[in-house]
């Protein structure tokens, strides 16, 4: 990088940071300071949600990974995340969020406790933990530091570059709690969806030779076959990452899992200031996943019809295409976008992660009579301790053929059971806690077992689908023979004054048909240009 973009970066990476503080200052505050500290005080409108939804999903594990899929598959069958997320996110609108507000749940399993019991809560709590500490946290950073290095033809060790997004990322997390999160996660969110959008607008032109429409043509013109999106082999009839059969099992599960339950994406609906705000929020969220292929998948297919870029590794073709087509003035511009949703996905987690530990275990475990100050202060201790395991795990992943995989494999391990529990928690009320616990286990060694002793041409995405269904059998077949009494029922029923306005957002359900339905037109057309 020359003067310009270091000067650039820097710039730009302090300017979030000094309006970040601007924001948060000026927001209302909450008398509560677990409920100001963990959950931005409730105070949060709905492009705040949408903004920080999106930021702490999108980051360089997807831009990165996923790019790297779609270039292995040699088809766009990788969509599929993005389309699937769409939906997922209407059920987290529509269903999910309204659950969760009603009883001012501050962590998606504090539900688990009043619907079944303590230990069900904790047992979940500490799974999302376990997935925090071993997946997300060290991948984020990996792959961050990856982009970083490959884009801008760094000369820093990994372990650096990790460990100086680490502590940075940490810092808005651990000092600044939700709130400070949410408003830099908006704040570079604009960024990157105008540098994320422009690469592959850039891209076309260079592979048009000037020409975007030219560009454009050799694209849909030239190997139409990269354009697939159902399908289960690719044009040089090996298996593909999503084969289209996934689609009806367990891919829309782990959806669900990651939108509608998992404490590091629901945490920010959550901490909105209404019912309506959250589901805005979420829903405009939802809609713009429908451009993220252009983001997180089109990159790739354009660095397919360039074969000058000599891509040795798939991981590496997001960072070579960048590197590609951006003017050397932009460099440091889009390097702070990049390690601004580097940070958002860590931060977003870190706070998570210390939100968990702190109202669960600590306040409900270890010292109960812990004062919310308190509560808070240990927060901030497990936060620093999970930001340095995360900067010692980070470099091992160096090793892994695709951090993608990795990533969605691993969080069938404790994702599963999640879901299921979940599910049918919302949908039933005979299940006892019993069932909710071996429920839970029969998923966690189920997919163990798919996971270690592989059978040859079954899709993990199947043995997610299998697990999560006996788990569903297992917890069914125990509320049948042991449900819960009336009395229990009722206990579980109970109402407490919601914390916020419940009252929902009129065109929710419109918007969510909108959003369906364009879903569909978008595979209806790219199947059409394939062919």
């Amino acid at each position: 990088m020359n003067t310009i973009s270091i000067i650039s970066f820097i710039v730009a990476t302090t300017a979030v940071a000094i309006f970040t503080y601007m924001i948060v200052r000026n927001m209302k505050k909450s008398d509560s300071a677990t409920e100001e500290y963990f959950t931005g005080g409730r105070a949060l409108s709905w492009y705040m949600v949408a903004g920080s939804l999106l930021l702490t999903n999108l980051s360089t594990e997807q831009l990165v990974g996923l790019n790297g899929d779609v270039f292995g598959d040699k088809a766009l069958v990788g969509i599929a995340w993005e389309a699937l997320a769409a939906f997922a996110m209407i059920a987290t609108a529509l269903v999910f969020l309204p659950t969760y507000l009603a009883s001012g749940f501050t962590t998606t399993p504090a539900f688990l406790e009043k619907r079944f019991d303590k230990t069900t809560r904790s047992m979940v709590s500490g799974l999302f933990l376990f997935g925090y500490v071993t997946v997300l946290l060290p991948v984020v950073l990996y792959t961050g530091s990856l982009a970083l290095i490959t884009m801008f033809d760094l000369k820093l060790s990994l372990s650096l570059i990790v460990a100086i997004i680490g502590i940075v990322g940490s810092s808005y997390a651990i000092f600044g709690g939700l709130k400070s999160v949410a408003v830099s996660d908006t704040l570079n969110g604009i960024g990157l969806l105008i540098g994320g959008l422009a690469i592959p607008f850039l891209a076309l032109a260079s592979l048009g030779n000037g020409s975007f429409f030219e560009g454009l043509s050799t694209l849909v013109n030239q190997n139409p076959e990269y354009l697939t999106v159902l399908t289960q082999k690719n044009i040089e009839g090996k298996n593909v990452s999503v084969p289209w059969p996934t689609l009806l099992t367990g891919m829309m599960f782990i959806q669900v899992f990651y939108w509608s339950t998992n404490q590091v994406i629901v945490q920010r609906a959550m901490a909105a200031r209404s019912l309506a705000e959250g589901q805005k929020g979420v829903l405009f969220a939802s809609g713009m996943k429908l451009i993220g292929p252009l983001m997180l998948c089109f990159p790739a297919l354009i660095a397919l019809h360039m074969p000058e870029l000599k891509i040795e590794r798939q991981d590496q073709v997001y960072g070579a295409v960048v590197r590609h087509v951006l003017p050397d003035w932009s460099l440091g511009l889009f390097a702070a976008v990049l390690v601004g949703s580097i940070l958002s996905s860590f931060n977003s987690a870190l706070n998570s992660a210390s939100t968990l530990f702190s109202l669960q275990f600590y306040k409900g475990y270890i010292n109960p009579p812990a004062s919310e100050e308190q509560t808070v202060v240990i927060g901030k201790y497990f936060g620093i301790i999970l930001a340095l395991a995360s900067i010692i795990i980070a470099p091992l992943l160096a090793q892994m053929d695709s951090i993608f995989q990795y990533l969605q494999k691993v969080n069938g391990l404790y994702s599963v059971p999640i879901i299921a529990i979940f599910l049918l928690g919302i949908t039933t009320k005979h299940i006892p806690a019993l069932g909710a616990k071996i429920g839970m286990l029969v998923g966690i060694c189920m997919y163990g077992f798919f996971t270690f002793y592989p059978i040859d041409n079954l899709h993990w995405l199947h043995t997610y689908f299998i697990s999560f269904t006996w788990s569903i059998i297992i917890m069914l077949l125990i509320g049948y023979f042991k449900p819960k009494s009336d009395q229990e029922i009722a206990l579980s029923e109970e109402k407490t004054p919601a914390p916020v306005d419940m009252t929902p957002w009129p065109l929710a359900k419109k918007v969510s048909a909108g959003i369906f339905g364009s879903t569909i037109a978008i595979y209806l057309l790219l199947t059409a240009l394939s062919n």
